[in-house]
């Protein structure tokens, strides 16, 4: 599958619209359901702790998938993706309160390659640190 978006359109620095995605406990307990993983760090405060976390923390995965969606968005087909890797590098802290805890992603077109293909780099933040490194996405263009 090929994205919308010509590959002829873009070059190396063109940014994608940067989203926000805003994480409570009840969206870790949608998504622990959603993809079976019930592991405690993700809605036990006091099992968060006594296993040195400073509290709750998202998903890794949910993380992931969130940053992913800059560039799913972006391309308006998520089939286009043929690549996607990141690094966890700080976890998603997820208070008990009203609020919880925002990803903030940016990405921006960072490589052109062959066969219309370009790599993406994405930037991953949640409450003023980088939550994911080496976050990079390879698309197929139009």
């Amino acid at each position: 599958m090929a994205a919308g978006i010509a590959f002829a359109d873009v070059e190396v620095g063109t940014e994608l619209p940067p989203a926000s995605f805003p994480v409570t406990r009840a969206t870790l307990v949608r998504y622990a359901g959603a993809s079976g993983d019930f592991n405690p760090i993700h809605w036990n405060e006091r099992f968060a702790v006594e296993v040195g976390l400073p509290d709750v923390i998202a998903h890794g995965m949910f993380t992931m998938a969130e940053a992913a969606r800059v560039v799913t968005d972006w391309l308006g087909d998520p089939g286009a993706v043929v690549e996607y890797g990141v690094r966890f590098t700080r976890p998603v802290v997820v208070p008990n309160d009203d609020e919880g805890a925002v990803i903030e992603v940016s990405g921006k077109v960072a490589a052109l390659l062959d066969d219309k293909r370009v790599r993406v780099d994405l930037t991953a933040t949640s409450a003023g640190q980088k939550v994911l490194g080496m976050a990079r996405a390879v698309v197929q263009l139009a």
